[in-house]
């Protein structure tokens, strides 16, 4: 027995190390930043809003046309800004739909929380819903939201969001391939099913959850309204079965779109003339079309 004391004591400390390192990766990640956005072109116009657990969201808001018609919610993606919406914003804006951008905490200007994946984000997402509703005098709201942004739509704590239509954009179906998936992408398959545990299962210590409630597929199943599903062809971080998935466990009126030859970051950043032809199609059969000022 004694001759192995040194090798379990070389395991041991390996298995500290690396129990170590991954913590501080996951430190890293789940990290805030306050990124600094351009006031926006006129007539939009920066706006504070107080999330459900206080914390403090900066957002931006285009008026579009008329003040009591349809608008949309646009919910950036991980280490993104609303600052990435601004030209589909003007865009929206200038179809007639009012258009609310927000910062999700630990992003932008909004308050420097910890990044909690869409848990806790869901509380800033509810608070824009609100805060455009009233805003519009109840008018239907479209909620546009890429990657992290869309799982804040889905995982509240009563569910998704009750939006009157719903755009998933590159959203992962669960946290544990999320992880396991970016790890891939850079390594191997081996070393990402090692590793992913030592990441996903710090949710409970950090979060006070377990991985398994960071599941948008699993929240899916309870939205019922019209859903308009996005991935890339080409996305590594949430592979095209990943995003076909979702598609299929939403339960109501849906259409599924899977971009061509776009990894995660054209999937999350489209802007061009097809996406907006499609986008403008959706939001006109689910939330109406906007009437003149």
């Amino acid at each position: 027995m004694g001759r192995h004391v040194p090798a379990l004591i070389a395991l041991l400390a390996c298995l500290l190390a690396g129990a170590g390192a991954s913590w501080a990766f996951g430190s890293l990640v789940t990290r805030p930043t306050s990124v600094n956005v351009s006031s926006p072109p006129f007539p939009a116009r920066n706006v504070s809003l107080i999330s459900g657990d206080g914390a403090r969201i900066a957002g931006t808001y285009w008026p579009g046309g008329a003040e009591d018609g349809p608008a949309v919610l646009l919910l950036h993606g991980l280490d993104a800004s609303r600052a990435m919406f601004v030209d589909n914003a003007s865009w929206l804006a200038g179809q007639g739909y009012g258009v609310l951008t927000i910062d999700l905490r630990g992003h932008g200007e909004s308050a420097l929380a910890e990044r909690s994946f869409g848990l806790h984000e869901s509380r800033d997402a509810a608070a824009g819903l609100r805060w455009l509703k009233r805003r519009r005098c109840n008018a239907p709201i479209a909620v546009v939201g890429v990657s992290l942004g869309g799982a804040a739509a889905l995982l509240g704590t009563d569910g998704p969001l009750l939006a009157d239509a719903l755009v998933l954009q590159a959203v992962y179906p669960d946290i544990r391939r999320a992880i396991r998936n970016r790890i891939a992408a850079r390594t191997a398959a081996a070393p990402a099913h090692f590793l992913e545990p030592l990441l996903s299962f710090q949710s409970l210590p950090r979060f006070g959850a377990w991985p398994g409630q960071f599941s948008p597929l699993s929240a899916v199943r309870r939205y019922r309204g019209p859903l308009f599903v996005i991935g890339g062809a080409d996305d590594r971080s949430t592979p095209p079965a990943e995003t076909r998935a979702i598609f299929a466990a939403a339960p109501g009126r849906k259409r599924l779109w899977i971009v061509p030859g776009a990894d995660h970051a054209e999937a999350s950043g489209l802007r061009g003339r097809t996406y907006r032809e499609r986008l403008a199609r959706f939001l006109r059969e689910t939330i109406g079309a906007p009437r003149p000022t």
